[in-house]
């Protein structure tokens, strides 16, 4: 237990820069109490003390603005920063090195108990802020969501998705190679989200077309009044 509150600190003093120290992360970060309280609300509810699980869950709720069902699976070195507003279901699934920031739901579609309902992250993956990520599926490694995304299915291993729905956005390998370093949000600003790049496209050729009516309204000008000059 102890092993595992030293790992968290260091954990949290890697991956945010505002901490000073490890005093200043075990007293201020609700993301750091959140994780202690679901440990022991997670071996309770092992223990089959469901209802005092649920309790110990909802006191960490109270204190921290983050709410954790006492069944789910958080892996080790998990930094949830900020915390406020986190969610995350029952059969949900957190693996090694992950960071979730705000505002993040990690919820299910669906009503039926002993399912698998809610999504498992793999390892070191990155949710941005307010990001939802509903079903009972799965995210791969080295996955970035970015903030606000709504993903509805699968991710597959070292990819970027953002919008809603979340769709894949294009990455060189440089850039892909780089999911395996930390990014704050989970995304970068040399990403190119596709439907961007489409809307670029669009516009690109609405100027062209443009351009084109306009030499042929000159033209046509030009004609005219040669007939006229013609004519006269």
């Amino acid at each position: 237990m102890l092993e595992r509150i030293k790992e968290d600190l260091e954990t949290i003093q890697d991956r945010d820069p505002a901490a000073t120290s490890k005093w200043e992360v075990a007293l201020c970060y609700p993301g750091f109490h959140a994780l202690v309280f679901h440990r022991m609300a997670h071996w309770c509810y092992i223990q089959g003390w469901t209802t005092v699980a649920r309790m110990v869950s909802q006191t960490s709720r109270f204190f921290t603005g983050i709410e954790i069902h006492p069944a789910a699976k958080i892996g080790r070195r998990v930094f949830m920063d900020h915390g406020m507003g986190i969610v995350i279901g029952e059969t949900a699934e957190v693996g090694y090195d992950c960071t979730i920031y705000h505002g993040v739901t990690l919820g299910g579609t669906s009503l039926g108990r002993g399912q698998k309902r809610h999504p498992t992250l793999g390892n070191n993956v990155v949710v941005g802020a307010g990001a939802k990520i509903l079903g009972g599926f799965t995210i791969g490694d080295n996955v970035r969501i970015g903030s606000n995304a709504v993903v509805l299915k699968p991710v597959a291993d070292d990819e970027t998705v953002v919008g809603v729905p979340a769709r894949t956005i294009e990455e060189n390998r440089q850039q892909k190679e780089a999911h395996r370093l930390f990014a704050a949000y989970g995304v970068s600003q040399d990403q190119n989200d596709p439907y961007s790049k489409a809307i670029e496209e669009l516009q690109r050729q609405v100027q062209e077309q443009a351009i084109l009516i306009e030499d042929l309204q000159v033209q046509l000008q030009e004609a005219t009044q040669g007939k006229r000059a013609k004519g006269s």
